[in-house]
C-alpha cells in the first residue's frame, strides 16, 4: 500500500489505504470492516504481529493507525443489523468499513417515486441513467473523529479519490455506535 498518499492526519492516512487495498481487489467486493490499532501500540503489545503486517520501527515517525480486516459480514444480513452487533476490545482506537453502493445526484432526488419497497426503490436506482457506482471508505476513531473516502467507479484513480469528514455521515454514525457503552 505503498502508493497512498501522505495525510494530514492518522485517520485520513488509514481511510486512503484501505481505499487503496479495496482498488486493488476491483470492483463488486463485498463490503468489509476493518478494526484500527494504533500502529506504536501494536508493535509494543504484538510484535509479531506487528512483524508479519510490515511494520518495521523505521518505517513510520508519526503517529499511525494500522487497519486490520476483520472477517467477512454475513451475506444476506443488513449491513446496519451488522453493526448493531459489534462491540470492539479497548485495542481497536477506531474501525472502517468499505461499501460499494449506487448513487443519484441531487438533481434525482425529485424524480424518486414515493411509496416504493426497499427492493423496489434499489431496482429504480439501478435503472436510473444518471446513476453512479460509488465505494465508499469511512473511518471513525473512539473519540469521534471521522474521514471518508469516496471513489467513482467512472473515475477510478487515486488522484480522483474525494476526501473528508462528512462526506458519508449516515456511515459514519452507525460506525461511531459501535463505540457506543
Amino acid at each position: 500500500m505503498s502508493n497512498t498518499p501522505m495525510a494530514a492526519n492518522p485517520l485520513t492516512r488509514a481511510v486512503l489505504e484501505i481505499d487503496e487495498y479495496a482498488s486493488g481487489l476491483g470492483w463488486d467486493q463485498p463490503a468489509r470492516l476493518f478494526a484500527l490499532v494504533d500502529t506504536a501500540r501494536l508493535r509494543v503489545q504484538e510484535p509479531v504481529l506487528a512483524a508479519q503486517l510490515g511494520l518495521a520501527e523505521e518505517q513510520e515517525t508519526t503517529a499511525g493507525l494500522t487497519p486490520i480486516e476483520q472477517e467477512e459480514i454475513p451475506a444476506g444480513k443488513p449491513l446496519d443489523e451488522f453493526l448493531a452487533t459489534i462491540a470492539w476490545p479497548d485495542a481497536v482506537v477506531g474501525c472502517a468499513l468499505t461499501v460499494e453502493r449506487l448513487m443519484l445526484p441531487p438533481s434525482a432526488e425529485a424524480s424518486v417515486p414515493q411509496g416504493l419497497s426497499d427492493k423496489k426503490l434499489t431496482a429504480w436506482v439501478a435503472a436510473h441513467p444518471d446513476r453512479q457506482e460509488v465505494r465508499m471508505t469511512v473511518g471513525v476513531l473512539r473519540d469521534g473523529t471521522r474521514d471518508s473516502a469516496v471513489r467513482l467507479r467512472e473515475k477510478d484513480a487515486a488522484t480522483e479519490v474525494l476526501t473528508g469528514s462528512g462526506l458519508v455521515p449516515g456511515l459514519a454514525e452507525a460506525l461511531s455506535a459501535t463505540f457506543a457503552d
